[in-house]
């Protein structure tokens, strides 16, 4: 990230305006993949789900992704679903859009079918692979998404591998070195990232992690990001595991990342697990790293959180009298032209630990459950 993003992410703070941005491009998945948020009856909110949102298709989703990003004007997008290989063709039309307009954009797939090769070489393009564990697990859990077809269709490319760490996985000694050992040596993978499970507040699933095997994998990744340097977790974010935020009025993340799902309207709080996660036990890999970048003292004494939050509180105030500050009248240009409002402007962007940290807002899982009307196609 160079520093000159990280000045113009500071200043739309300053302004009241969230940094990044992240689209649910469709409601559709050709998975189902247990404890997927995106589609818990409280993603939304409540009243509504990811699946009963009227979502795009075609130039009018083309259409409408450009307006909201020209609107809100991100350094960074991420994509998201649903699975967004889902809308592949409107994809492949997006991605030189949007890179055009300077942004860095992440798209996070199943990899359940082929991208475009060119997609490789695009400096700004991230495409984060989400992986749930070794192949006997991963298989049963995301298919039709298999190690089989995702090796064939990520071939060409140059993807992030993410893989949501469960307690499933800690329960077997040596989990995390054995994935990595299979996906690291593979030269189309720069990178390895891990999350653990969030869950919401009350959950009871399986793949909540306990406090031990919470610390067990913590001990673990850092002793392995020395062995494997594509595990690209810097040992203070690994740590920061140890402590996450305690509300999302604490998190980092949740106050400077703006969530739209599939209809580009409703937005999705208070991050993008919606609903009401239990921060104690988060586990995302965006609010993680950016809490360490919060946790960071500046000169040995000042953390740069106190900065933050100082700012945050400046531009909410701005923000506010800008809100309440009445515009001179207007007289019209003509008695039967009617004149429209201007539109409000903002610019979203980060400041980031590492490049990992841009790259890595937000990560999100692929749905639980197959999409209402389906139109996926699964190409070999």
């Amino acid at each position: 990230m160079q520093t000159s993003e990280i000045f113009q992410a500071w200043g739309k703070i300053l302004r009241g305006q969230q940094p990044a941005l992240s689209i649910e491009i469709t409601r559709e998945c050709p998975l189902r993949c247990p404890g997927c948020y995106a589609f818990d009856a409280a993603h939304l909110g409540g009243g509504q789900t990811l699946r009963n949102l009227i979502d795009r298709k075609g130039q009018a989703l083309i259409d409408g992704v450009l307006e909201v990003v020209d609107r809100e004007k991100p350094l960074h997008l991420s994509i998201v679903g649903g699975d967004p290989l889902v809308r592949y063709r409107e994809l492949e039309a997006l991605v030189p859009k949007l890179l055009s307009r300077g942004m860095h954009v992440q798209i996070v797939t199943s990899a359940f079918r082929k991208m475009d090769p060119s997609w490789a070489r695009l400096s700004r393009l991230h495409v984060v692979v989400s992986i749930d564990g070794l192949q006997p697990e991963h298989d049963v859990r995301r298919a039709p998404a298999t190690y089989d077809r995702i090796l064939k269709n990520i071939a060409v490319q140059s993807v992030t591998i993410h893989c949501t760490i469960t307690a499933q996985m800690m329960k077997r000694p040596g989990y995390l070195a054995e994935f990595l050992e299979f996906w690291t040596p593979r030269p189309e993978i720069k990178k390895v990232w891990f999350s653990m499970f969030t869950p919401q507040v009350g959950d009871q699933l399986a793949e909540i992690l306990s406090p031990t095997e919470r610390a067990q994998a913590i001990a673990e990744m850092i002793q392995l990001r020395r062995q494997y340097p594509k595990l690209d977790m810097p040992h203070a974010v690994i740590q920061q595991f140890a402590a996450p935020p305690h509300s999302p009025s604490d998190c980092v993340f949740a106050l400077t990342t703006q969530t739209i799902s599939a209809d580009l309207e409703t937005k999705i709080t208070p991050c993008q697990f919606g609903g009401t996660p239990d921060c104690a036990q988060c586990g995302c890999i965006a609010s993680i790293g950016l809490a360490s970048v919060a946790a960071h003292k500046l000169g040995g004494f000042l953390p740069v959180g106190a900065i933050f939050k100082a700012s945050i509180k400046i531009g909410k105030m701005r923000a506010g009298l800008s809100a309440n500050s009445s515009p001179r009248p207007k007289a019209p240009l003509s008695p039967n032209r009617e004149t429209r409002p201007a539109s409000v402007l903002g610019h979203r962007s980060e400041v980031a630990f590492t490049n990992s940290v841009l790259e890595s807002l937000p990560v999100l899982q692929p749905a639980q459950d197959n999409c209402a009307n389906q139109e996926t196609e699964l190409t070999s």
